[in-house]
């Protein structure tokens, strides 16, 4: 009985400094002694540095990132690549970690002080002055359960300098200098930051003026364009990335340009949502230099950043808006953090604009169609809208510019016709408030059908347009519902004020059209543009010539009233006429998109 209670205690007190951190007997092989394997599945956890290069005596941060799940408890060491041991001093701030003395080196690793929750920890790692520096990795394991924990998760390569090390903060590097270094991501708001330090792992020529053209799309390179089979060595408005591998190495050659006055960006993803996705973005610096940069996405989150790693061969230009950048990476394309990759994956572009070396929210992006193996050379063609984006924009667009427009028609034009008698309301109203209610109904419902696609606010001007169009929309038919009685003395203040408010939806209606079309027409001449600029004057048109009509009709006598009629109908009937033609034009268009 005694022995069975000294097993227990002995048990109890593993857990209790497991729990607390002190795990200094797993400083060799970095494994939790729980009694179960480690998981060979890709970790949900990362480790990255601040630097891509170090010299005797310099200081990295480190830290360690959880995606969604956190950790409970974890163990951190820098070894030197392909190493055994550590190396270094580390510092820590905060009461989560906790610094251990490993093979007889004090502050050689970092551990865990309690099981709570966890999704970052930093710690600054101090290099040590030695004449036999080697390159380093920073190498952890991560514990998400006591059955569930993952080891050896690595960050990049650090490269030891003997002369110079990257400054902390410059995971970016300008594409005009002549050396490779480290990066950042695209989608959400990252700051650009620039350096001009050099780095030992390369050299980059630089070069003024970079043309970029179609040449070898299909043959011997993947490409992805927008517009549609544009030549970006012949038109200014071309989006163009294309994807070049080697036969005889790992090296995969990338090359992407388009008009922008802040950045371009190239995606690589496992679906056609954005997040979880492995990213190149080359962008001005709050110095106007364009740089490359690298990072991973995850969600909605700002993307982590990552080091560029082995890039080499980066070109750029810029001239007249058009921002052009070319590389190398022998770096594996991988959406997970660690270097596991596979392919095929969906291509992105995104362009958008810098405020202060600052990446805004990208104005537009398109994708791929379909997961592309970047290993085949082929063209591959943009994806069209998903069907409940077209629902979106086909029930916007009938709304504002079909039965809207009849509605206020109907409202302004029609109210000597078929008046009402007895208990009946006067025909015109109560078309009007048919149609408009239909309007309103059909915004309603497009709305929802938007933001349950996107599960989000998408950005841009769109969605800011499309919500005021719904906020005075729903307040139109509130408002009129408490409206005074006709020969009230104030009634003409809510009649001004339902003109006025309808004149201010009509306008922003339009306004968000135009912005809506803007984002997936992908043809060269931007014809549904066109179509609905088409479809506003036609609008405009009509209801000048129906004002005209009325104010001229006023002057009648009673001989000229049923000529009057005449002129008015058959001004109707083109205007319903017209409407059709274009409303039809844009539909298809939306449906073809």
């Amino acid at each position: 009985m005694d022995r069975y209670i000294l097993i227990i205690v002995c048990v109890l007190r593993v857990v209790r400094c497991y729990s607390s951190g002190e795990v200094t007997e797993a400083c060799d092989n970095m494994t939790p002694q729980h009694f179960v394997a480690a998981q060979r599945s890709p970790a949900p956890f990362s480790v990255t540095s601040d630097r891509s290069s170090f010299k005797e005596g310099d200081e990295i941060t480190v830290r360690l990132m959880a995606d969604s799940t956190p950790f409970i408890g974890f163990m951190l060491q820098a070894r030197a690549v392909d190493g055994s041991s550590p190396m270094g001093e580390f510092t820590v701030t905060g009461g989560e970690a906790q610094l251990l003395s490993c093979n007889g080196q004090p502050k050689s690793a970092v551990s865990h002080t309690s099981a709570s929750a966890k999704f970052s920890i930093q710690g600054t790692w101090r290099a040590p002055i030695s004449d036999d520096s080697n390159d380093i990795q920073f190498s952890a394991s991560f514990v998400k359960d006591f059955s569930t924990f993952w080891v050896g998760v690595r960050s990049y390569p650090v490269t030891f300098s003997v002369t110079a090390a990257t400054p902390a903060n410059s995971t970016s590097i300008p594409i005009t200098s002549t050396t490779s270094a480290s990066s950042t991501a695209v989608f959400p708001s990252i700051p650009i930051t620039s350096t001009t330090s050099a780095l030992s792992t390369a050299v980059f020529p630089s070069q003024s003026s970079l043309s970029i053209s179609s040449a070898g799309c299909g043959s011997s390179k993947v490409c992805l364009r927008q517009p549609l089979n544009c030549n970006p060595g012949v038109s200014p408005d071309c989006y163009f990335l294309s994807v070049m591998t080697s036969t005889r190495d790992t090296a995969i050659h990338l090359e992407m340009t388009g008009p922008s006055d802040g950045y371009i960006a190239i995606g690589f993803s496992d679906d056609q949502i954005m997040g979880n996705d492995k990213i190149f973005i080359c962008g001005r610096d709050s110095n106007g230099i364009i740089q490359l940069q690298h990072a991973h996405s995850t969600g909605r989150r700002r993307p982590d950043i990552v080091p560029l790693g082995n890039v080499s061969d980066v070109e750029s230009s810029m001239k007249d808006d058009i921002i052009s950048c070319s590389f190398t990476t022998r770096n594996p394309i991988s959406t997970q953090r660690s270097v596991r990759s596979s392919s095929p994956y969906y291509l992105m572009f995104a362009h958008g604009p810098t405020s202060n070396g600052e990446i805004g929210r990208h104005t537009s992006t398109f994708i791929s169609d379909t997961k592309v193996d970047i290993s085949r050379p082929q063209v591959v063609t943009n994806a069209i809208q998903p069907p409940i984006i077209k629902a979106h924009g086909a029930l916007m667009l009938i709304a504002w510019m079909t039965t809207g427009s009849l509605g206020m028609i109907t409202a302004r034009y029609l109210k000597g016709v078929a008046k009402g008698k007895g208990c009946w309301k006067d025909i015109w109203f109560l078309v009007h408030v048919f149609l408009m209610t239909l309007t309103v109904a059909a915004t309603i419902i497009a709305l929802i059908l938007s933001f349950s696609h996107v599960r989000g606010w998408s950005g841009g001007a769109h969605p800011v347009l499309g919500c005021a169009v719904m906020i005075l929309a729903f307040f139109q038919p509130t408002a009129a519902m408490f409206r005074c009685g006709p020969q009230h003395h104030w009634r003409f203040l809510f009649n001004w004020s339902h003109a006025l408010n309808a004149v201010a939806i009509k306008v922003l209606a339009v306004a968000a059209i135009f912005t809506g079309l803007s984002l997936i027409d992908s043809s060269e001449d931007k014809w549904l543009l066109k179509v609905m600029g088409g479809f506003v004057g036609w609008e405009a048109t009509l209801y000048i010539l129906l004002d005209v009509h009325m104010r001229w009709k006023g002057n009648d006598n009673e001989e000229g009233a049923s000529e009057s009629a005449c002129v008015a109908l058959i001004l109707l009937v083109l205007f319903f006429l017209g409407n059709m033609a274009f409303l039809v034009a844009l539909l298809v268009g939306i449906g073809m998109s």
